[in-house]
């Protein structure tokens, strides 16, 4: 063998040697890429995934205590639990809506005709006393009443919670809102509507308030075959409608008309809080009649 081909021997091997560490050096940096990735690739992955499950979690607890809260919330204002607090007195003239089961209608009061009534209405439509409310007397051509509360233990605290009289400065015609009574000063929270002209009201002392200013029409249609309460009628028994709540109502009573919701308009007041109605009366007269 020739010197030469010695020499093309030898520098092919280190071609071979030099290709072969190339090709190791590249293996290995391959591998380390790959291991990179998967190291690095999981690990940036969780960041990402962790905030989802942690939102998720978090979600869940805050339902179970909004839950849990809207649970213990009472069903009405507990501040109606406390008549001898609510005196507010109330504006010049405000306007209240009713939202009741046949559509809505507005009262507006004006203070200066009755003002002791107009202001323990105030406090009593701030405080949603008569929402879920039921209009448990309605006589044609006479009157629609309502005022005994859905919820036993706030009829409890009212009955006897009375105010004064007011002068008799308005008559009770079509549309006027007046307080029934159960003899002097013994005005809670029982309301009516007349229908038509009830002039003689006037007389013994029934001082309205306010006027229906907007929906007459459906006050016109709300249930009235049940006829006088009992035991002169058909209809209800005031006295069980304060003790047993608008359960009782619904049992007996189901096609009679209700407030759904009440709400002053004008001027606005601060929201309080949930639902309630009043007090009943007997004779022909919106006369709520005084538990025993």
């Amino acid at each position: 063998m020739q010197i030469r081909d010695v020499e093309m021997i030898e520098m092919n091997e280190r071609n071979t040697t030099r290709q072969i560490a190339r090709t190791v050096r590249l293996a290995g940096w391959l591998l380390g890429l790959m291991a990179a990735i998967l190291l690095l690739g999981p690990a940036q992955a969780r960041p990402q995934a962790q905030p989802a499950a942690k939102s998720s979690t978090a979600q869940g607890t805050t339902a179970k205590k909004s839950t849990g809260t809207s649970t213990a919330r009472p069903a009405y204002d507990r501040a109606l639990l406390r008549p001898a607090l609510l005196k507010e007195k109330a504006p010049d003239e405000y306007k209240v809506q009713f939202s009741t089961t046949r559509g809505d209608f507005v009262v507006t009061v004006t203070r200066s005709w009755a003002p002791l009534g107009a202001d323990r209405f105030y406090n009593l439509v701030k405080h949603h006393f008569y929402d879920n409310a039921t209009f448990f007397r309605v006589l044609p051509g006479f009157m629609a009443q309502f005022g005994i509360s859905a919820y036993p233990a706030v009829n409890k605290v009212w009955e006897n919670a009375n105010i004064k009289d007011d002068p008799v400065t308005q008559s009770n015609t079509r549309g006027y809102v007046t307080f029934a009574t159960g003899g002097a000063n013994t005005r809670t929270t029982q309301v009516f509507i007349n229908f038509g002209d009830n002039k003689r009201l006037d007389h013994d002392g029934f001082a309205p308030f306010g006027l229906v200013t907007d929906g007459m029409k459906v006050v016109d249609m709300f249930y009235d075959q049940y006829g006088e309460g009992a035991p002169s009628g058909g209809g209800p028994d005031q006295d069980q409608i304060q003790k047993q709540g608008k359960p009782y109502l619904d049992k007996g009573w189901p096609k009679l008309d209700f407030i759904k919701t009440t709400a002053i308009i004008s001027p606005p007041a601060p929201a309080a809080t949930k639902p309630a109605a009043g007090t009943g009366a007997k004779s022909s007269a919106p006369a709520a009649k005084k538990p025993q």
